[in-house]
């Protein structure tokens, strides 16, 4: 004899129960609170949630290693207009590819452009930790990559409709407050 479906469904919620396990440094394991650091891994392009111990070995950005630390520096830059087809990008330094990359955040992720449009070189953007945030008819702004990648994840959970929708501009919109406050 099988289980309804509803008890099927008690069964699986209470065998869930519990609140989820902290946080931990993705290279120690030690626990890391809300807001920690983050590591960039150069070959997979994942991000890493760091310890400050684990972090602070990999903020030498001239040595050559696998791991790079993710700055904090939040700057307004000046780019000439670029021909990005959307209201919303941001393109930073691939060093493996030796290029720039422009993303596209949308329902479906950070999302590649793979159209031929010419891209700046950004004097004094960290390559594959920094990011340039561009938006139409908004200052640039040169970004920690792990925030632009928050963006993208918060855009995913709210996004609705061709354009966002209301809900996705708003988060766009405290986004960019928090950005204008950071980069003063």
């Amino acid at each position: 004899m099988s289980e309804s479906p509803l008890s099927t469904l008690r069964r699986i919620a209470r065998s869930r129960g519990g609140p989820p396990p902290p946080r931990q440094c993705d290279m120690c394991t030690e626990t890391v609170g809300d807001e920690h650091s983050h590591l960039v891994d150069l070959e997979t392009r994942k991000l890493m949630c760091a310890c400050r111990p684990c972090y602070l070995l990999f903020t030498d950005d001239h040595a050559h290693l696998r791991y790079r630390a993710v700055p904090d520096r939040y700057a307004s830059v000046s780019l000439d207009d670029l021909e990005v087809p959307v209201g919303l990008a941001f393109l930073f330094y691939h060093s493996t590819q030796e290029r720039m990359v422009l993303l596209y955040p949308g329902p479906a992720g950070a999302t590649e452009s793979e159209l031929d449009i010419p891209l700046p070189s950004v004097p004094g953007l960290r390559p594959d930790v920094e990011a340039v945030l561009m938006r139409h008819g908004f200052p640039s702004y040169i970004v920690p990559i792990d925030a632009c990648y928050s963006l993208v994840g918060r855009l995913r959970t709210v996004w609705k409709g061709f354009d966002g929708g209301s809900e996705a501009h708003a988060a766009i919109d405290s986004f960019y407050s928090d950005i204008r406050k950071r980069a003063r």
